[in-house]
């Protein structure tokens, strides 16, 4: 990308602000070379980078599909990020004219820059293999501010393009649709984003589209404040923002959201450039400096007393051993978590079942005492009002008993380790898991018009008449007489009796069975919907202890190289590298000192 253009955006860092940190790293930088971790070198690197550009560097990540382009297209003013998710990572800075260049790699090691018509990047993006990213310049007003913009590729995961743009950058902007608070993927994420890049703001796209968002984003707060990140959740509609500007809708852009993200970038982080930048390199410091004096007293205990060699030895490997069980152990700890998960699935689910079932017995006991048309509407009511209590109450017994089983599992690792964030799964709002449920139906036979209670009298009458009227002829009277009206009717109130019982049990019969329904609906939405927050459980418990086995023993073998080279390489002048080492640990701890100056109080 043309240098002379970014030249024309506002510095936002003040370079004598900086200087004493760059100093601070390119010491920190000599002392890596010295204790031989060469892998330090691309981490103080990066920390450099980000304090010698005067500029903010402005990182957009998030899942594929949330808004990440359509949010920095918005931010921009200009379609400079392609919405179709090719993954190419777009940089965009300011200049005066717009511009693209197309950065594909020939060979390893090797790039070719071409310069593209901007408005025909998408289609390069789609023919051209091998694309690397695409670098714009436009003058746009939000990055005249001192603004580099980098769009990084929707991950779910933990690609090494996202990951290192979020290393190199400023500040982040974690983009998530307003469908769906956080899941315990994201928090996790977000809590390692925050730990790499202090300066982090959440970004709910796609409000036009979900009208219970505000819901949504007081429950990500919550969320992210459970797990000690507290960063902010900014709502914003990016499609809104691009229509309410094609229509010169100033009231309705205000609506989006995206001119209170601007302002709010601007305050605190452009405004802040110098804070923000500061924060992070003390972080980077401290942590590089941590890990240095880590390998450098380590090889200090090694080389001082040569009789320790042994037991330094033994005790790492013993380290590396534990680890190496630990990851053998893998089996063991899966097992009780997938056992445990199904267990857990089981029980949760026949809890579930035991609620509604009593719920069915008293529901079915209060048809039986009466006639459920009469108040059919208020049953209904009462219905839904304790099936949403029994579901939250289940809900409930769910989150306490995941706690549980995290629990378990954590106990097949050493106590020292952390939890994991978990998903908080009790409701705070039980219609919504319900608000597919079908409502109770309504009864078909209801009470009986006043033609069909003639007619039912009629036919037990007719009967009566004609019976005690065959008999009375026999006796020489008409066949309808006082006696065979009388017995007409009686018959006739009979029947009519017998016909209102029968409608009353056929409704009774009705009821239960719409009931049954209607808790059977309840079973399938709810057990979805439960699965769905234990799967959840069971993802993060996994990922976490699996990535947490994998670092223990990377750690304990780097310890271990380290160690064993060092005896190796220096035994023969043993005092002169114990002098040298304790030199650089006075340097380091210089070097604490002074970053420690610099941190705000």
């Amino acid at each position: 990308m043309s240098a002379v253009a970014g030249l024309e955006a506002a510095t936002a860092k003040n370079p004598e602000v900086m200087a004493p940190l760059i100093r601070i790293l390119e010491d920190l930088r000599e002392t890596a070379r010295f204790a031989g971790r060469e892998d330090l070198n691309g981490r103080i690197g990066m920390a450099l980078a980000k304090l010698s550009d005067p500029r903010v560097r402005l990182v957009v990540v998030g899942r594929p599909r949330s808004g990440m382009s359509t949010v920095v297209n918005s931010l921009i003013g200009a379609p400079v990020s392609v919405t179709d998710g090719n993954g190419v990572p777009v940089i965009v800075e300011y200049g005066p004219e717009s511009a693209a260049v197309l950065v594909k790699s020939t060979a390893p090691g090797r790039t070719e820059r071409t310069p593209i018509d901007p408005r025909g990047a998408a289609a390069a993006l789609a023919a051209t293999d091998g694309v690397v990213r695409i670098e714009y310049t436009e003058p746009s007003p939000f990055l005249a501010d001192g603004i580099v913009l980098m769009d990084a590729p929707g991950s779910t995961g933990d690609d090494h393009i996202s990951w290192s743009m979020i290393a190199a950058a400023d500040a982040v902007l974690y983009v998530t649709d307003a469908g769906a608070e956080f899941d315990a993927e994201q928090l996790e994420r977000l809590d390692r984003i925050h730990r790499v890049c202090p300066t982090v703001v959440c970004v709910l796209t796609k409000i036009d589209q979900y009208p219970h968002w505000s819901g949504v984003q007081q429950r990500n707060r919550d969320l992210l404040d459970s797990a000690g990140l507290g960063l902010a959740v900014a709502p914003i509609s990016a499609q809104l923002h691009l229509d309410a500007v094609a229509d010169g809708d100033y009231h309705r852009d205000i609506e989006s959201g995206l001119p209170q993200l601007v302002d709010h970038l601007r305050d605190f982080v452009v405004a802040r450039a110098d804070v923000v930048a500061r924060d992070a390199a003390i972080g980077d410091i401290r942590l590089i400096a941590g890990h240095l004096e880590g390998s450098l007293r380590t090889e200090q205990e090694t080389l001082r007393d040569p009789r320790r060699r042994a037991e330094i030895t033994r005790r790492l490997s013993l380290a590396r051993d534990e680890a190496d069980q630990l990851r053998q152990r893998t089996a063991n700890w899966q097992v009780t978590l997938v056992d445990g998960s199904t267990e857990l699935m089981a029980d949760i689910e026949h809890d579930l079942r035991h609620r509604l079932r009593s719920l069915v017995r008293d529901a079915e006991a209060e048809i039986t005492e009466s006639d459920p048309a009469t108040r059919w509407k208020e049953f209904a009511a009462d219905l839904d009002a304790r099936i949403c209590e029994a579901v939250e109450e289940n809900f409930v017994v769910a989150h306490y008993r995941s706690v549980e089983l995290c629990e378990q599992v954590a106990g097949k690792f050493p106590a020292h380790h952390r939890m994991p964030p978990l998903p908080d799964l009790r409701l705070a709002n039980p219609g919504e898991v319900l608000e597919e449920v079908a409502p109770l139906e309504p009864l078909e036979s209801g009470k009986p018009g006043v033609t069909q209670q003639f007619l039912s009298a009629l036919r037990g009458s007719y009967g009566g008449i004609l019976m005690v009227g065959l008999a009375t002829s026999l006796l020489g009277m008409s066949l309808v007489n006082w006696y065979s009206a009388g017995a007409g009717v009686l018959l006739g109130v009979n029947a009519l009796w017998d016909d209102r019982k029968a409608r009353k049990q056929r409704r009774r019969a009705e009821a239960k069975v719409a009931v049954a329904r209607l808790m059977d609906d309840v079973v399938f939405q709810v057990g979805k919907e439960s699965r769905n927050r234990l799967r959840a459980v069971q993802r993060a418990l996994r990922d976490h202890f699996t990535e947490l086995a994998t670092e223990v023993l990377r750690g304990a073998d780097e310890v271990l190289r380290v160690s064993s080279e060092a005896e190796g390489r220096y035994g023969h002048r043993r005092a002169e590298r114990l002098a040298e080492l304790e030199r650089h640990l006075d340097e380091l701890r210089g070097v604490r000192g002074r970053a420690e100056a610099l941190a705000p109080f």
